[in-house]
């Protein structure tokens, strides 16, 4: 009877291991995506801001962008793909543009979310890919940095 129930605890104590395994593992394949938003005027038109998202969105998404962000960030090791290329085709497929808000010190303004979606276990390298896409969102805007003081 003795030789049951220990079986009965180490089979217990397997299927508990492994159902938290799975569960582990389902909850970081979960889709999740990372933005930066980007703040826009409350009085802006919608058409306009529609506009704004859409050619932003165009230029974003063009070989040459997706290529420089996949050679800068080494997204063919991070990825395991073979080459800059197809992680260039692969980010043109995650990366997003579209309406938001963001919270700021004045409260909730409308925004632009610019961003890459992905699995949660890889957010932390969609959180960079979108910071380093925001550099081209600069430059695509026409946006300059404050100089940083020297004190």
């Amino acid at each position: 009877m003795q030789r049951w129930i220990a079986v009965g605890v180490v089979a217990m104590m397997l299927f508990l291991g492994g159902s938290y395994f799975a569960y582990r593992n389902y909850k970081q394949n979960r889709p999740h995506s990372m933005w930066v938003p980007l703040p826009i005027r409350a009085d802006l038109e919608m058409a306009k801001r529609d506009q704004i998202i859409k050619d932003l969105k165009a230029k974003l998404s063009t070989p040459e962008i997706l290529l420089q962000v996949s050679k800068d960030m080494g997204l063919s090791a991070k990825w395991n793909l073979p080459s800059d290329e197809e992680c260039a085709q692969e980010l043109g497929r995650r990366l997003f543009v579209r309406p938001g808000d963001a919270e700021t010190p004045a409260g909730k303004v409308p925004a632009i979310h610019i961003g890459v979606s992905g699995k949660l276990k890889d957010s932390e390298i969609s959180g960079q890919i979108a910071m380093r896409l925001m550099d081209d969102v600069r430059d695509i805007l026409g946006i300059k940095l404050p100089a940083k003081s020297d004190s």
